[in-house]
């Protein structure tokens, strides 16, 4: 049954990051607040769901307790929505995905966990796929900018945007994994209550978003414009909520197969946004997941 919630989760999660990405254009300054109200909404109406018809004994206090992971959670999912709006989706997913390495890190250093010689060789194909993206992307930028008669600054800091912004999500979802770990194993919470804390967090940003975008911005909404949106919220919460059986199922297989799913996501990009990489892309982009791999294998 493990893998049935698992190969959902993978389809969820990369039809996400491809409607994510459909919903984000670069002209559109609010499409990732946009984003959050989705998320927010469907989110909301799923802790609802969990809690009168779902059954699942709640305690308010359980969204105080649970907010600084929430709001970890929710910080990097605000930078990953805003860069789609910049870099493609086939380099954007890998990248985010990457914060798994960023957890390891910190429950070494900090924990004092321990870590077997292939958690390293994972942490480090991590890193150097990360890095060798953002320079790649770096070096691309500028060698257009001198074919085009452009300044290389301008160029530059518009490639270092496109970059940043998922390397901001990988930074700080780490975080928010590191302590949600904290967490959960401190026996404060159970996971469903925390995944209910989480979405009904989520519920007053989506409300916070839309004060700022529709009220105070007077920005219109239309349901052509937003389906897109309101699909990758959809993917979203309906991924989370099997990622949570697949791994209570079967962890030590499950991890490792949901962790693939970002190769489905450059996988879509490639068949409907028609994204085209180079061979040094996909060869960064296959050592990143080899990495991905190695430690939700471990």
């Amino acid at each position: 049954m493990w893998l049935l919630f698992s190969l959902f989760s993978i389809l969820a999660w990369s039809g996400s990051d491809l409607f994510s990405k459909l919903g984000s254009r670069p002209d559109d300054s609010y499409s990732h607040w946009e984003m959050v109200m989705a998320v927010g909404l469907v989110m909301g109406a799923h802790a609802i769901f969990e809690m009168t018809i779902g059954g699942v004994d709640f305690d308010w206090n359980s969204v105080m307790i649970y907010l600084p992971v929430s709001a970890l959670y929710i910080l990097s999912m605000i930078f990953g929505y805003a860069g789609l709006r910049y870099i493609e989706l086939s380099i954007s997913s890998p990248i985010c995905n990457s914060s798994g390495a960023i957890t390891s890190l910190l429950c070494f250093f900090v924990l004092g966990q321990s870590m077997t010689g292939l958690q390293f060789v994972g942490v480090t194909l991590v890193c150097l796929g990360v890095i060798g993206l953002a320079a790649l992307e770096r070096s691309q930028a500028v060698k257009e900018t001198v074919d085009s008669g452009e300044e290389v600054p301008s160029k530059y800091s518009k490639s270092f945007l496109a970059v940043l912004f998922p390397i901001l999500y990988c930074i700080i979802d780490g975080l928010g994994t590191f302590a949600d770990t904290v967490v959960l194993d401190s026996g404060m919470l159970a996971e469903r209550q925390a995944n209910i804390a989480y979405e009904l967090t989520f519920l007053c940003m989506g409300i916070a978003a839309f004060i700022y975008v529709v009220l105070i911005k007077k920005q219109p909404l239309t349901v052509e414009r937003e389906r897109p949106k309101l699909l990758a919220a959809l993917c979203e919460t309906a991924g989370q909520f099997t990622y949570v059986f697949a791994i209570g199922a079967n962890a030590i297989l499950a991890a490792p197969t949901i962790a693939s799913y970002s190769i489905f996501s450059v996988l879509w990009s490639r068949i409907f946004l028609k994204e085209k990489l180079t061979p040094k892309h996909y060869a960064i982009i296959g050592m990143a997941m080899v990495g991905i791999f190695i430690l939700g294998m471990e």
